[in-house]
């Protein structure tokens, strides 16, 4: 609390409850000595390299475990700027190739996720648990019932071919699987996509429409990706984006902070905060739109705050944070030396 009220004076905050006992901390990596990313217009310059970020991040993740952290999706939110470093992380990168936007799949737009995340994977847990009426009911009433010992036993094969298939196999080998044994019946809009992406002969001159493309590539993605993306639909993941956590609040809170999107640098709102009453004209958007949600993620833990940044920090920067969160609770991780305490 008193960090935030050193942040924003003019938001003061007050401790609810003075039994509790939070702990803050900070991460960076300027004492890393490797080549740091550039290029990709400008969008990653000065972040770490995605195998450093990586290995960075699993050390501070275990590093918060051995001090008390528990990362139950129930207690602790990891928070990350893109959705890409996300997907990466959770296992399912795949989705952000196929797909042109990622509303697409996070919102569940197209057709086909909302298919398997609202009723193939609902149902196949259903089976597993032999809860065989809450399976029909997630199936919708489009879905072939059972009406003979036959019937039962070719569902029943079926969907455990399914459930296997889903963990070796690809997108396109499980919607194949369906097509052929008619069971689970598959949505209209599904349908009429398989059909036009297997007809479609691609004339010499013309490009790929977008939706054929998408169609095919997702039928290449395999099923083991979609199954890790609702788990992350579903709420069952302790991560997050910032974007999606405002309101909410948690036991702890760690937040990831590097490039990947020209609309976020926060070593260059950290050095605009420095000096706030003497921000640029064409620089106040920017800085109230990284502000506004660095405090956002900052104020998110109910116990525990710990950031991480993977891009490198200016003299401002690091100046400013020693100020805020106090130069105590501030360490260079760049080497991957952790202190010895939380």
């Amino acid at each position: 609390v008193g960090m935030l009220n050193r942040m924003r004076p003019a938001l003061p905050q007050e401790v609810h409850d003075t039994t509790r006992h939070g702990s803050i901390a900070v991460f960076h990596t300027n004492g890393f000595r490797g080549q740091r990313r550039s290029g990709s217009g400008g969008h990653w310059t000065n972040d770490l390299p995605e195998a450093d970020a990586r290995r960075v991040f699993n050390q501070c993740r275990e590093y918060l475990t051995q001090n008390g952290w528990d990362f139950d999706a129930q207690k602790t939110k990891v928070l990350m700027l893109t959705h890409k470093v996300l997907a990466n992380e959770q296992g399912y990168p795949s989705f952000d190739k196929v797909f042109p936007y990622p509303d697409l799949f996070l919102k569940k737009e197209d057709p086909y996720i909302k298919f398997f995340s609202e009723r193939l994977e609902p149902a196949c847990r259903a089976f597993e648990n032999k809860k065989f009426g809450e399976m029909f009911a997630v199936l919708g009433e489009t879905s072939p019932r059972m009406s003979s010992p036959s019937d039962k036993k070719r569902w029943a094969t079926t969907m455990e071919q399914i459930i296997e298939l889903r963990k070796t196999g690809t997108i396109g080998d499980v919607l194949d699987l369906i097509i052929a044994s008619v069971i689970p019946s598959l949505p209209d809009d599904v349908i009429k996509r398989e059909r036009d992406a297997a007809g479609w002969e691609h004339p010499l001159d013309d490009a790929t429409p977008e939706l054929i493309g998408r169609t095919r590539g997702l039928r290449a993605v395999r099923y083991a990706e979609m199954i890790a993306l609702n788990t992350f639909l579903e709420g069952h993941s302790p991560f997050s984006t910032k974007h999606g956590v405002k309101g909410e609040e948690y036991e702890n809170v760690l937040v990831v902070l590097g490039r990947g999107w020209n609309k976020y640098d926060f070593d260059a709102c950290l050095k605009l905060a420095a000096n706030p009453h003497r921000l640029p004209a064409n620089r106040i958007e920017f800085y109230e739109r990284n502000r506004n949600l660095f405090y956002v993620c900052c104020s998110r833990p109910r116990e525990r705050l710990a950031l991480l940044f993977t891009q490198q920090l200016s003299p401002e920067a690091s100046q400013l944070l020693n100020a805020w969160f106090g130069h105590e609770n501030v360490y260079d991780v760049g080497m991957g030396t952790f202190p010895q305490t939380a």
